[in-house]
């Protein structure tokens, strides 16, 4: 599987969308338009230090929203550009492992703000990919929810234990879906939820991320 050709080919169907819908669009992350998204990702790769808010919040989140707003400011067709060129040299090396769950969410933020939308299919090898990715980040993305016993599955059956004690609950949709849901697009997330009714109650409401 080539997370890295997925990766690419999430970026530039992203770019596609971003250049028809304008820098103006709404997006499914709280307060950013089509230009903040755009501005986030390309601060992501290509100024790291910028972007150290993302991950450590504080003083350093404060820091990382202004910069987004100033570049959020700047034409919309350079930084989608900017975008379609890919990472910088250092990171073409691991741009599948670093972007190719990123790209096809953020996709799907902008496909789902739209209005009316249908789950993409063909996307087999890419389910696969984000499979693997969500049975190893699940678990730090649920680590916030209180007293959970969360397993993910698949509609075709397979299954992953993201967590071993706790009110038992399982969450079942395509990788794809699952992913939407647990980087907390949870109402536009095409998933169904069963278990321990306090335990449903927690997945759909409490806390996810990192």
């Amino acid at each position: 599987m080539n997370a890295q050709y997925w990766a690419q080919t999430e970026r530039q169907k992203l770019c596609d969308l971003l250049e028809a819908v304008g820098p103006e669009a709404s997006t499914l992350c709280e307060g950013w338009s089509t230009a903040h998204l755009a501005a986030h990702l390309v601060l992501r790769e290509r100024k790291p230090l910028a972007a150290l808010g993302i991950i450590f919040g504080g003083a350093f989140a404060r820091h990382t929203e202004r910069t987004t707003k100033r570049l959020a400011a700047k034409p919309f067709e350079g930084l989608i550009r900017k975008l379609r060129k890919g990472p910088p040299l250092l990171l073409k090396r691991i741009d599948g492992q670093m972007n190719v769950l990123e790209y096809t969410v953020h996709h799907e933020d902008v496909r789902r703000a739209a209005g009316e939308w249908e789950e993409r299919k063909g996307l087999d090898e890419l389910q696969e990919i984000i499979w693997k990715i969500q049975k190893r980040s699940a678990h730090l993305m649920a680590r916030k929810l209180e007293d959970i016993d969360l397993t993910l599955s698949r509609p075709s059956g397979e299954t992953a234990r993201v967590s071993e004690s706790g009110r038992q609950v399982t969450l079942t949709g395509e990788p794809i879906e699952l992913a939407m849901f647990m980087t907390g697009r949870r109402d536009k997330a095409l998933v169904e939820i069963s278990g321990d009714d306090s335990a449903v109650t927690e997945m759909r409401s409490g806390k996810l991320g990192y």
